[in-house]
């Protein structure tokens, strides 16, 4: 394109006959539309990104991309056909736009009024830029600093308990295939630590990790939240929504207590998982969805099936591959590297906490912990307040924890694994620690030593035989020889 020099002025031939080959070459999609919304103008880019074809949209409403934004803008004109021509402009507004196929396209639109020699409103220009990649890579800067904050153990999960090692076990295999996981497991156990540990290792690590708390939300909200609405839908839907099985598409979503999920949704997750698409509150078009679910719930389902309050259907449809999450009582022997790990994220933090005293570690073995791993870290922060540095002591411990407790079941407590064997009567471990040394002196006298013929006959793994070893200060040669 060459213009003529005439003295100190440079004549450009006429631009608009290039105009469309300019607009082709923008990597944002363009749109010009008239006063009343009338699409006048498309770019190439505009159809890649929403699906459509050029004649599909020239001379169509703009209402057809169904965006968010502008119907918000729509609903406060005051009797213009947009508040953007009353503005005058709009930047950098994030938005929900629909392509053909009914997936959302992530993007930012500037839009601009255009006027003539008159001033007198001619129409619009607006631009849409696609920010879905900067989505995705906002989410994999998420999962890789849960990895790098992870620590010592199973995926930051720590036990070396026989109960734990099938869990971890479980895990990995679970990992490797697509099929619907569910983990139970009472409250505190760390359900939501190994969902993560199966997106982690399986074949979604690099899609999106979505979850969502069934029992926070009431059932119309719920279904908004799981399934995504689209304006008017409902009172106060004032914008679509994309739903949490959209987000989650390519990648696995957790769906945390859902033994709370009213019948209702039951009914059309089923569906979902049955036929993997989903409908959108308000909408009938399906839209597929490529999405592994991983349940948790610290209910007893197969009672519930029974009394009729969870689908039969259902559970068989979530309860393909079941891992089960012994409580920390059933592992006592993992409380002391429990300890270890807590404590020494407190030392990270400032705190010159040296560990706990073998008086308090005692209590801690004595107590029942109903509340599970998520009690211990309550207890050994208070105690580490309390403490300020130094030995953590007895009169550092929270007062319910220096009290003699019993093991008592979960009020909702889950179903044991099938096959499972019955776990041995938990009294030794929850014995006087006096009472508990003694025990471990006769009986290691009795073995000769033999660890691990000690820990068959008191019930406990080879590790607790050790742990406890190292609390009391027993000498093995001492123990033999005398």
């Amino acid at each position: 394109m060459k213009g003529k020099p005439l003295g100190q002025v440079f004549i450009m031939p006429d631009i608009h006959a290039y105009l469309e080959e300019i607009l082709n070459t923008m990597n944002d999609g363009l749109m010009v539309v008239g006063p009343d919304g009338t699409v006048l103008l498309v770019n190439e880019a505009l159809c890649r990104l929403t699906g459509y074809g050029r004649k599909e949209l020239l001379g169509k409403s703009c209402t057809l991309f169904n965006c968010d934004s502008c119907e918000g803008e729509r609903l406060g004109s005051g009797g213009k056909w947009c508040s953007l021509f009353v503005s005058g402009s709009m930047r950098n507004k994030r938005c929900l736009i629909m392509r053909k196929d009914g997936g959302y396209l992530h993007a930012v639109k500037n839009a601009s009024v255009l006027r003539d020699e008159r001033n007198r409103v001619i129409g619009a220009v607006e631009t849409i830029t696609d920010i879905s990649e900067l989505d995705r890579k906002e989410e994999q800067i998420v999962r890789l600093s849960r990895l790098l904050e992870s620590e010592k153990g199973f995926h930051g999960i720590i036990g070396a308990s026989p109960a734990m090692q099938r869990a971890f076990d479980i895990t990995e295999k679970a990992a490797q295939s697509d099929a619907p996981v569910i983990i139970y497991g009472e409250s505190g156990t760390g359900k939501e630590l190994f969902t993560r540990a199966i997106h982690d290792l399986g074949p979604h690590r690099d899609g999106p990790y979505i979850q969502v708390n069934c029992a926070a939300l009431n059932e119309s909200l719920l279904e908004s939240e799981l399934f995504g609405h689209v304006k008017g839908a409902f009172t106060g839907a004032t914008g679509h929504r994309e739903g949490r099985f959209e987000a989650a598409d390519g990648g696995d979503l957790f769906l945390d207590e859902i033994g709370d999920v009213p019948l209702s949704i039951q009914v059309k997750l089923l569906r979902v998982l049955e036929n993997k698409q989903v409908e959108r509150v308000g909408d009938h078009r399906p839209i597929p969805v490529d999405v592994r679910i991983i349940t948790a719930t610290n209910r007893d389902l197969p009672r519930m099936v029974r009394e009729g309050s969870f689908r039969k259907d259902f559970f068989f449809r979530i309860n393909v591959i079941p891992i089960h999450l012994p409580p920390l009582r059933e592992r006592m022997e993992d409380l002391p590297l429990l300890v270890d790990a807590f404590l020494s994220r407190h030392r990270k933090k400032g705190k010159r906490i040296q560990g706990l005293s073998p008086q308090a570690m005692a209590h801690f073995m004595a107590y029942a912990w109903p509340g599970n791993v998520r009690e211990l870290k309550s207890a050994l922060e208070y105690a580490c307040v309390l403490a300020g540095e130094g030995e953590i002591r007895p009169e550092h411990l929270p007062p319910h924890i220096l009290r003699p407790s019993t093991p008592t079941a979960a009020p909702n407590a889950v179903p044991a694994s099938p096959g499972a064997t019955v776990a041995p009567s938990p009294a030794p471990r929850h014995m006087y620690p006096r009472d508990q040394r003694q025990e471990l002196i006769d009986v290691l006298r009795q073995t000769g030593g033999n660890q691990s013929e000690a820990a068959r006959i008191l019930g406990v793994s080879r590790v607790t035989i050790w742990n406890r070893m190292k609390r009391y200060n027993i000498d093995l040669k001492k123990v033999i020889a005398s």
